[in-house]
């Protein structure tokens, strides 16, 4: 199947696009036998693992959202790791910082296993073995090290839950406990203490994946979905609702009024996002009054039509004032390295949708030499900042760049976006959903048009206390090639700092149910995803 699987397909009977070939084929694979969405994106993330590795890793993390056909109503299951329990261990970062470089010692709990876990418990009908069979078959086809390690790990739960007596919700738990309280646990603790993290057993018996409600804004008759702000989702949310007051589809597609007005709603929404977006565990997170009426038409204000803003404008939703001091910084050298992210977005016969952005950001961390588990640098997501809502805490989520986008019409899902690309990826599904929705463009088309993009924002991925030394480039936009010269120069006119990307910006993934239940599935071929559908 891997081989007759392009980049674009439709179908009645499922779809799934996302990064590797043999991902897409594990979850129209699970499709194909009558699986559930959940069923199939939990054995597409599990081969993303192998695909997708460096994107992605078993150990690391993967927002997930899931809308449900027959109750209509979306669900988010938070699918990342947390920081160490012990305060002696958070004191210790903020005595010799987070490091930014790759470090064993970034490393938060891993939460793709345990999401997996949970999503085939609470809404699949297959058993991990069955959902992780694609995965083991493409690591036995491997030639890496660690690939018969991880094998056997995988092959130690399967076991695991077959062994296990009960409900098959009940065998998947004796699976997870393995993973997270058991052996395999036990194994990692070992390792970490070879490699210098502090996380322990204690940390990896208390972690849970969340079920929450997204955060939803509604945009021309369709709800739009996201997770909340443990990731940047909500920063999409911002933007549409500062972009109702334009007629898009009027101004022409990327035309210089479009691509400027996108990007001065982008640097005020994500202004908001630096200075109160985190955990909202641990921090009161004013998500509420930053998406009202009044709030969005003082931000609105600020979008001058004819110039680009060089400043950051964060406003203060607290006082209801459209600005807290603006502040003019330089640019930043972007020093910190970053392994990217990887994409899933899948849909049954049924019409329940599931849209996923699996990552790990390895940065030179390796496979673990027992067990192949790998895990990532993701406590760099916060910061050290005694002040900051983003800071370090016990126990915390960082806040992740990670943000997958369901839409919805009355319930029903319509739409779903992945899109990997760090500080980009929201930025990449405003320009696909905006290509869809205000432009009529199917999946194929919305994926690969000309997209643009600004540094006008802080590095999420520099753990630096300092956030102004964190901001990465006032003023900057990035276009594609495709995007005319005239429209480019225009937009220099106008104090945009114009560069040309002639490779991709952002990495997306996007399906689409017709009123015909036809499922249109793309991904970016140039970015390297792919998609499949059945008949």
């Amino acid at each position: 199947m891997t081989d007759e699987i392009g980049w674009c397909a439709s179908g009645r009977g499922g779809a799934v696009a996302a990064g590797g070939a043999g991902s897409v084929a594990a979850g129209l694979e699970l499709l194909a036998e009558g699986a559930n969405a959940v069923d199939a994106a939990v054995a597409t993330i599990l081969a993303l693992a192998v695909t997708d590795y460096g994107l992605f890793a078993i150990g690391g993390e993967a927002p997930f959202m899931f809308s449900d056909a027959t109750e209509r109503r979306v669900r988010v299951l938070s699918g990342v790791g947390r920081a160490p329990l012990d305060p002696a261990a958070i004191a210790g970062y903020y005595e010799t910082g987070i490091p930014d470089q790759g470090s064993y010692r970034a490393m938060p709990v891993p939460g793709a296993p345990h999401l997996c876990f949970t999503a085939l418990a609470a809404y699949g009908t297959v058993s991990f073995g069955r959902a992780v069979a694609p995965a083991l078959r493409l690591l036995e086809q491997g030639e890496l090290e660690w690939h018969p390690r991880l094998a056997e790990t995988l092959r130690r739960l399967v076991d695991a839950e077959a062994s296990a007596s009960g409900s098959r919700e009940e065998k998947l738990l004796a699976a997870r406990t393995l993973f997270y309280r058991g052996e395999i646990a036990r194994e990692l603790v070992a390792w970490y203490a070879e490699v210098g993290s502090p996380l322990t057993q204690t940390d990896l018996a208390a972690h849970v994946t969340t079920f929450e409600a997204p955060v939803s804004v509604d945009w021309r008759g369709l709800s739009v979905h996201k997770c909340g702000p443990w990731t940047q989702g909500p920063v999409l949310c911002q933007a549409l609702r500062l972009l109702e007051g334009y007629d898009l589809r009027a101004l022409g597609h990327l035309s210089p009024e479009h691509v400027h007005l996108v990007t001065e709603a982008m640097k005020l929404a994500y202004a908001d996002r630096d200075l109160y977006y985190a955990d909202p565990e641990f921090a009161g997170v004013p998500l509420g009054r930053l998406l009202t009426d009044d709030y969005t038409l003082m931000r609105r204000a600020l979008i001058d039509d004819a110039r680009a803003s060089l400043e950051r404008r964060p406003g203060d939703p607290y006082a209801m004032q459209p600005l807290t001091t603006p502040d003019v910084t330089q640019a930043n050298e972007v020093t910190t390295p970053i392994s990217d992210t990887t994409t899933c977005v899948v849909a049954d016969r049924w019409g329940n949708v599931v849209a996923a952005t699996p990552s790990c950001n390895l940065c030179g961390n390796q496979p673990d030499h027992r067990t192949g588990v790998v895990q990532g640098n993701r406590l760099r997501c916060m910061n050290t900042n005694p002040a900051h809502p983003n800071r370090l805490e016990p126990g915390k989520r960082p806040r992740v760049t990670l943000t997958p986008t369901l839409v919805t019409r009355e319930g029903r899902a319509v739409a779903a976006i992945s899109v990997a690309g760090g500080d980009v990826q929201d930025q990449t599904t405003l320009n696909a959903l905006l290509n869809h929705v205000e432009f009529d463009m199917r999946p194929a088309e919305a994926v690969t048009a000309p997209r643009f993009s600004t540094d006008h924002l802080e590095n999420s991925f520099s753990s630096d206390p300092d956030r102004a030394r964190a901001f990465k480039a006032p003023g900057t936009l990035q276009l594609n090639l495709g995007i005319p010269e005239a429209v480019r120069d225009e937009l220099a006119a106008r104090g945009h700092t114009v560069t040309i990307a002639e490779g991709f910006i952002g990495m997306p993934v996007m399906l689409s149910i017709g009123a015909d239940g036809t499922i249109h599935a793309a991904g970016d071929p140039g970015a390297g995803r792919h998609a499949g559908a059945l008949d």
